[in-house]
């Protein structure tokens, strides 16, 4: 799973600066509460970018900190409350894993750019009332310290067109080339599709 995000450049809103938030809400509560939140026509800073996960406890650490690494200037983890959870224990452990998350982002000076929320998909004014919240704490923050410019993550290979073939192809398809090295190409394709995994999986975070 992704959270690559990009955030490198904070949102201008007239002179002032706007943070940039990302936003882990559970498809079974917290994300209906945002729906709810946009149906009802309940106001709350553009702020936050919203990725719907299947539970709380499906956000990992590393996602947390590569996507403040990536320049995020806050991340919310927002979950349904505590014994409505749709895998009956799945925002206990995420309660325990963001609460051991931020015990290690205290000693960098991160701790206060996370926050874990309890929204229920009957919530949707609460939602906006917690990215507004949000907003504010961060703004009092500024801007994350930690920018980083996204880079694609891989190029696709130059390649030739097989003999008697059409010489258009969809952009990043692989077609094979008869009279020369191919095989290079095609381990040089699935070298950098096996980097992008690894770094998906946020084994790259220090």
């Amino acid at each position: 799973m992704s959270v690559q995000v990009d955030t490198a450049k904070p949102v201008q809103i007239g002179n002032g600066w706007e943070p940039n938030i990302l936003a882990f809400c559970c498809n079974w509560c917290s994300y209906a509460g945002a729906d709810l939140a946009g149906v009802s026509r309940f106001q709350y800073p553009s702020t936050v970018k919203i990725l719907r996960v299947m539970c709380s406890s499906r956000v990992e650490p590393a996602f947390i900190l590569k996507a403040l690494k990536d320049g995020a200037d806050g991340v919310l983890i927002a979950g349904c409350h505590i014994g409505d959870c749709h895998y009956i224990d799945g925002n206990k452990n995420a309660e325990v894993r963001i609460n051991n998350t931020r015990k290690a982002l205290a000693k960098l000076g991160f701790d206060k750019r996370l926050r874990l929320e309890w929204v229920s998909a009957s919530e949707g004014l609460r939602f906006s009332q917690v990215i507004k919240e949000f907003t504010e704490e961060i703004k009092k923050l500024g801007q994350n310290p930690v920018k980083k410019d996204i880079k694609p993550q891989m190029k696709a290979p130059r390649v030739a067109p097989l003999e008697g073939a059409s010489t258009y192809a969809p952009a990043g398809a692989y077609v094979p080339n008869q009279n020369s090295g191919h095989d290079a190409d095609k381990g040089e394709l699935n070298s950098s599709a096996d980097k992008s995994a690894t770094k998906v999986q946020g084994s790259e975070v220090k």
